[in-house]
């Protein structure tokens, strides 16, 4: 799917600005507002095949196989970063000592159509960048070796004609496979330090910033939406998601989701909602239309168009704090935390 949002950023957010500090069989009647539903998850992490505790991103691809972006930063002070695969039954580890990978702090994953894995590293380390792993050759793309614009790259989206998009600290690029093209705020960007990249049904790309609000970018023209022209309710937006009537959902940092129909706007927050917090890290849209919200603290709040639901760690789970969240085509879904791993959960 198109609309991923890569990335996942919001644990380099913290690292830079705040220092880094599982299958659920229930089955339930419809949730009624604020309901705490309890659960068992399957958890997984370095007890059970992941390289680290830390799990920044979560990628899956054509065959329903996992990819972890795993950084080094765990608050155990133990393991190393890099990029766990898990076909369902066996895991590979791929790190600095075994593979082609060149840095230990993975940011974030996005697999093209092809099925390339693309990884992004979250430090601005002299020859970080990015990453391309075809299941047999690594090749390492830079801000000193190719037109990336930064080695810092925090989100990566592919939009329908295989055009790689990296957001990095200091802009966004466009990679179509020869040709790199470089934006920042002075060509369309609202501010340079990208958290999120979706590409919608229209192959619209939406980006989100730290302090400079959403832009839209159609292929030709850029549209920049913040607290001052647009009913959005924050300009640092941390996560993008499509829903399948092309309805944007946009988390940010400290107020909540703001919805988008190209028309109107509309906030969701925790005056207003059964939402758990609205410091937001991630949102994914199951098969069912179910909007799956993660926060920095708070746990994971699910919506349904009528009711909200909350899954926090005292109900089975073991982080307050999820990164990133990820849905196969079973409708599993799949969530990375800061330091205890990864966990599923299927309804």
């Amino acid at each position: 799917m198109y609309q991923k949002d890569n990335m996942k950023t919001k644990m380099l957010i913290c690292i830079l600005f705040l220092g880094l500090f599982c299958l659920c069989s229930c089955k339930k009647e419809p949730d009624k507002p604020g309901t705490i539903i309890p659960q068992v998850w399957k958890t997984y992490n370095k007890s059970n095949g992941l390289l680290n505790n830390c799990v920044s991103d979560i990628a899956i691809d054509a065959a329903g196989e996992k990819w972890f972006a795993v950084s080094a930063y765990s608050s155990d002070g133990e393991g190393s970063g890099g990029l766990s695969h898990f076909d369902g039954t066996n895991w590979t580890t791929y790190s600095t000592s075994n593979s082609g990978l060149v840095y230990d702090h993975v940011t974030t994953v996005e697999i093209d159509h092809e099925g390339n894995k693309w990884i992004g590293y979250g430090q601005a380390t002299i020859g970080s960048g990015v990453s391309k792993f075809d299941g047999t050759a690594w090749t390492n793309y830079t801000s000193s070796g190719s037109g990336l614009v930064s080695d810092q790259v925090t989100a990566i989206a592919i939009d329908s004609v295989g055009n790689k998009w990296f957001g990095t600290s200091h802009g966004l690029s466009k990679f179509d496979g020869t040709n790199w093209t470089s934006y920042n705020s002075s060509n369309g960007l609202g501010s340079d330090f990208i958290i999120a990249i979706t590409v919608d049904y229209e192959n619209n790309v939406w980006v989100g910033t730290w302090d400079g609000g959403i832009a839209k970018f159609d292929g030709t023209d850029w549209v920049v939406y913040n607290r001052s022209n647009s009913g959005i309710n924050e300009n640092t937006v941390t996560a993008i998601a499509v829903d399948k009537q092309g309805i944007k959902w946009f988390g940010t940092s400290t107020l909540g989701v703001s919805k988008f129909d190209d028309h109107e706007w509309t906030t969701y927050n925790t005056y207003n909602t059964g939402m758990l917090s609205n410091n937001i890290t991630d949102i994914a849209i199951d098969n069912n239309g179910v909007k799956w919200i993660s926060t920095n603290g708070y746990g994971v709040s699910s919506f349904n168009e009528q009711y909200w639901s909350t899954y926090s760690p005292e109900y089975g789970y073991t982080d307050y704090t999820v990164w990133c969240i990820s849905i196969d085509n079973d409708d599993k879904k799949w969530f990375g935390t800061n330091d205890k791993g990864a966990f599923s959960l299927k309804d």
